[in-house]
């Protein structure tokens, strides 16, 4: 059986570890609220200029945009955006996984695969793995457009200047505070399918000034909202799988400490009776 004092001594430790759990779950909790409203405002918008510019780029058959060309694809580039901090379940190596078994699936069908991660654990995941072909740590802290503008330009260009024929974006959509959902999209070339929002009829709109002139407008602006959207999708689930998992680690450090309390109070109990024995043994030793 364990000693009195190491039982105490890891009671103490596993007190420390419930106090940080619970902060790190309240902390959590307060930070989700914020960055689910942030996503709650952004999915209308980006669905919506999607719709847009799905119908804008379906009218044009004539010298389609550099951004819309369908070409042999021979190089891809894949954007995995993770957290930059642990400690909140499975949310960053459930991704990193999925991302190695579509690389491992599709490896064949590529030249070269490069890999763009956004967020720390990614990186750390995928540069033993694969090739970087860059990596960001600052937008996922504090995400803003104007960062994801940046990155939505770098992937433009690298596109542009044909690096890569072809991008798709890895990501968590957030569903709710205990799932998020491991989403792929295609991002360049665009896609220019029909895309219809059930509430909503597709009808044809009227443009102002010309159809190209506003393509060459909306198609970057769109790469920048979907990847904006997909950073704050992203930022909202690691919220919520971290509240999760501390809440979940805040539990199991109680059930520790009343386990541990009661394995303290029964060596206790046993030191106790012992010496009460060898008292007792001492007394009649000398009465005899």
């Amino acid at each position: 059986m364990a000693s009195l004092k190491s039982i105490k001594k890891r009671i103490v430790s596993v007190k420390n570890t419930y106090q940080i759990t619970k902060a790190m779950k309240m902390v959590s909790a307060a930070k989700l609220r914020r960055a689910q409203e942030n996503v709650v405002a952004a999915r209308p918008y980006a669905t919506k200029l999607n719709q847009v510019l799905t119908s804008l780029a379906g009218s044009l058959h004539d010298d389609p945009h550099p951004l819309l060309k369908q070409r042999e694809a021979k190089n891809l580039l894949l954007v995995v955006i993770t957290a930059d901090r642990g400690l909140c379940g499975a949310f960053n190596s459930n991704l990193c996984k999925a991302g190695e078994r579509f690389l491992q699936e599709n490896g064949d069908e590529y030249e070269r695969i490069h890999v763009l991660t956004v967020g720390r654990k990614g990186y750390e995941y995928f540069k033993n793995r694969c090739d970087i072909y860059k990596n960001y740590v600052d937008i996922i802290a504090k995400p803003t457009y104007g960062g994801v503008a940046l990155l939505a330009q770098d992937v433009i260009d690298g596109f542009l200047e044909q690096e890569y024929d072809r991008v798709e974006l890895l990501y968590n959509s957030f569903r709710s505070v205990m799932t998020q959902d491991i989403t792929f999209q295609q991002l360049l070339p665009v896609a220019t399918e029909s895309v219809c929002d059930p509430d909503d009829s597709c009808s044809e709109y009227i443009y102002e000034p010309s159809q190209k002139e506003l393509l060459s407008e909306v198609l970057p602006k769109n790469i920048e909202v979907q990847l904006f959207r997909s950073v704050l999708e992203s930022v909202a689930g690691e919220h919520g799988a971290r509240m999760t998992a501390m809440d979940s680690a805040t539990k199991n450090a109680t059930e520790m400490i009343g386990k541990l309390t009661l394995q303290y109070n029964r060596a206790r109990q046993a030191a106790i009776t012992t010496e009460l024995m060898e008292i007792i043994s001492g007394s009649e030793s000398i009465k005899g």
